[in-house]
Order: C-alpha cells, then sequence, then structure tokens
C-alpha cells in the first residue's frame, strides 16, 4: 500500500456501535464509517451515503447482498470499482449476487474458491474476486471482452 491513505465503509444488517467503537481503537475514526443497513434490500441512498467507492468486500448473512450489489457503481464508467470481492457462507447466493454483476456490464469474475473454515463440519466459506470487464484507454470505448464458446 506504500503509506498510501484511504477511507473504509462498513454497512452490516445488525447494531454498529461495536464496530464504531473498534474502529476508534484502532485509529480509523476519521477514515472509517459505520452503518447499519439490510444488504439484502439495500437502497442507492446506502451507497451515496458511503461513496466514493473504488474497492468493496462484501460479506453478508445468509441471505446475500443482492440489494447491495444492483445499488453498487460498478457500471460507472467516469469511476469504476476496482475490485469487488465477495465472501459468502452460502454459494447460492454468492451465484445470484455474481450474475448480477457478471451480466451487466461493468464487471468480471476473476477469480473464486472455497475454503473450509471449520473441517469437521460441512459449511464452506465462498469467494469471488471481480473486477472491471475491461480497462479502456483514456478517451476509447472498448466492449467487454467476448467469452469464447
Amino acid at each position: 500500500m506504500s503509506g498510501a491513505r484511504g477511507s473504509a465503509a462498513a454497512a452490516r444488517n445488525g447494531p454498529v456501535a461495536a464496530q464504531s467503537a473498534r474502529g476508534k481503537r484502532n485509529g480509523l475514526a476519521a477514515r472509517a464509517t459505520f452503518v447499519s443497513a439490510n444488504l439484502f434490500t439495500a437502497p442507492a441512498e446506502l451507497v451515496a451515503e458511503v461513496a466514493p467507492l473504488d474497492r468493496v468486500l462484501i460479506d453478508p448473512p445468509r441471505e446475500g447482498a443482492i440489494g447491495l450489489v444492483k445499488a453498487l457503481p460498478h457500471r460507472d464508467a467516469e469511476r469504476p470499482l476496482k475490485r469487488i470481492v465477495y465472501v459468502s457462507c452460502t454459494p447460492a447466493t454468492l451465484a445470484r449476487d455474481a450474475a448480477v454483476l457478471v451480466h451487466e456490464p461493468g464487471s468480471r469474475l476473476a477469480a473464486a474458491g472455497g475454503v473450509k473454515l471449520f473441517p469437521p463440519t460441512a459449511p464452506v466459506e465462498s469467494l469471488a474476486s471481480f473486477s472491471p470487464a475491461c480497462r479502456p484507454t483514456k478517451g476509447a470505448v472498448r466492449p467487454p471482452p467476448a467469452i469464447p464458446p
């Protein structure tokens, strides 16, 4: 990161007091925003409240974050998101939310995988990383890359 300082935003379904206190304790009070929101139905106003964004980490509850995903500015040609990382304990909701990101212009799936955090149990954490579909040169407009048959 070479000394660069950015800002962070965190949205949770429940109370954000603990996150906010932890952020203050870790010296992030001036650079972090903590908000309470339902990520399944998150409106565009939530994203506007914490904007501007250049990277997003999504770790929603089992229901997923379809509202937040639809509200993200991943289609914004002026300021596209550099990276979206989605962590999910429910692969089906990750697949549903990922479909929004990759089937609408703006993002492509860069990597995906799974992590078994607790070996004697069945659950698996699924991870997916998305990057801009294409990086046009200044002033040029290029279509997203074609998917081979």
